[in-house]
């Protein structure tokens, strides 16, 4: 929103220049609107980090969210297959108990 401001002041001192044509103004206006300009490129760049250290933030977030998700992932299928080998041990006695009878 800034840089958009900043961009609009210089158009209007150039206009203004434009007007008024003298030698002395138009170098006046000119040092106003690369001034304009340096600080729009010095908020558009302060705006530019800002914006990647957000993504490196949400980035490091995401990885450590999929990481927790792998574990829990890793955790249930453990689980499971603990609860298979235990119904296949029982399955198994069972078997063996109806062959005994």
């Amino acid at each position: 929103m800034n840089t958009k401001l900043i961009a609009i002041a210089a158009a209007s001192v150039l206009a203004l220049a434009a007007c008024k044509n003298t030698a002395e103004g138009a170098k006046q206006d000119a040092a106003a609107a690369a001034e304009a300009a340096d600080q729009a490129a010095d908020e558009a760049a302060a705006e530019t980090r800002e914006a990647a250290a957000e993504l490196e933030a949400a980035a490091d977030r995401a990885a450590a969210e999929a990481e927790q998700a792998a574990d829990q992932a890793a955790d249930a299928t453990r689980e499971a297959a603990a609860d298979a080998a235990g119904a296949v041990k029982d399955a198994a006695a069972e078997a063996e108990e109806a062959a005994r009878n």
